[in-house]
């Protein structure tokens, strides 16, 4: 987080959104999250999980916005992205070697 003029702001523009009474670090997340409150509601979507760390090697973690539990057995791992930092691509890469999963990123449109 940036200062400037006494208001903190993101280094990437992003803007926290409060949804449910859950904050949110961006509005991208937010509106993924209603998303997949609608998803739920119509039964195709039976679960989902914030905020879910995944160990890595190195001591280091892995933090997904979003793990989602579908009515088909499908699940996803999903991460909100308007900006892939350096660090954000070796962590995916790390995550997707030592898990056998494939990351879902939402990206702004």
């Amino acid at each position: 987080m940036i200062r400037s003029n006494g208001v903190f702001r993101h280094k990437f523009g992003a803007k926290p959104t409060v949804k449910d009474n859950i904050r949110f670090a961006s509005k991208l997340e937010a509106s993924y999250y209603q998303k997949l409150k609608l998803a739920q509601r119509s039964g195709k979507l039976l679960f989902f999980l914030r905020q879910v760390p995944f160990d890595l090697p190195g001591g280091l973690t892995y933090r997904a916005d979003f793990l989602e539990f579908w009515e088909d057995g499908t699940v996803k791992v999903t991460d909100c992205k308007g900006f892939e930092t350096k660090e954000y691509i070796m962590k995916k890469k790390l995550l997707e070697e030592n898990y056998p999963i494939e990351l879902n990123v939402v990206k702004r449109a």
